[in-house]
């Protein structure tokens, strides 16, 4: 996480990412604080590493604050943008990192498990980035959002989770249009495969990484820490001409035909 002394491109900037208890989300939050910023963690149920999450921010000298609300429930979406407003008055850059699902083919999935997969993932998105945009300065700000392959490739037990990541993808194409004017600009990271935990909750995973790392044609296996490289970028001043985009990044994993 070394960074160079003169790499602050987000100082004075108010960062939040949800799901930043663990995970990608964790490390986005300390390397946007490496590099300046104030970061608004937010959690659902890991309360424990969260504040571990912040004490970590601060111990860098940068301000956080702690933010628990269940992205199923539209009035807790908005409370945690109230609870943003109070603490800062602003917002300039919001990432949609967290995510969740009912793993199950296709043809298993039941109409709850759909409706908590597409409220927690698609539908958080959509009214996060609304009520993120409205507390972006004049000088404008980002969105990003974090989706997966799943969006666009079948894999086993990703039907409700690939589905709301296509969604996804499609509303940052149209937020990028709809808030170019206000100078904020919206993409999104679809990322190779990661080991976090999260995947332990797919059945054969094991067996699954074994051939990721067979087939990867480049020398290692995809980190959370390039992943945070490429969002720092996106987010930034330097990005401004990429608007909408997916950006993949999986160490050419998906290069070779099969």
């Amino acid at each position: 996480m070394e960074q160079a002394p003169n790499m602050r491109r987000y100082k004075g900037k108010v960062v939040c990412i949800t799901g930043s208890s663990r995970g990608i989300g964790k490390r986005l939050a300390l390397r946007f604080a490496v590099e300046g910023a104030d970061v608004v963690v937010h959690y659902f149920r890991s309360a424990e590493e969260a504040r571990e999450v912040a004490s970590e921010v601060k111990g860098m000298g940068r301000e956080a604050l702690l933010a628990r609300a269940n992205l199923s429930k539209e009035e807790q979406v908005v409370g945690l943008f109230e609870k943003i407003q109070d603490n800062f008055g602003r917002l300039d850059v919001f990432v949609h990192n967290a995510a969740s699902g009912r793993n199950r083919p296709a043809m298993e999935v039941d109409a709850k498990g759909w409706d908590w997969t597409v409220n927690v993932n698609a539908r958080a998105f959509l009214l996060g980035a609304q009520h993120a945009a409205s507390l972006m300065p004049e000088e404008g700000g980002a969105i990003l959002a974090l989706s997966s392959f799943g969006s666009e490739r079948v894999f086993h037990n990703y039907a409700s989770v690939g589905s709301t990541k296509a969604a996804i993808e499609s509303l940052v194409r149209y937020f990028a249009v709809e808030l170019a004017d206000r100078k904020i600009n919206a993409n999104a990271i679809s990322a190779g495969a990661i080991a976090t935990d999260a995947q332990k909750h797919f059945p054969g995973i094991e067996e699954a990484w074994a051939e990721v790392e067979r087939k990867i044609p480049y020398s290692r296996m995809l980190e959370a820490d390039d992943v945070a490289n490429l969002a720092l970028f996106l987010c930034s001043k330097e990005a401004e001409m990429i608007r909408g985009q997916t950006i993949r990044i999986d160490g050419g994993l998906t290069l070779p035909i099969p």
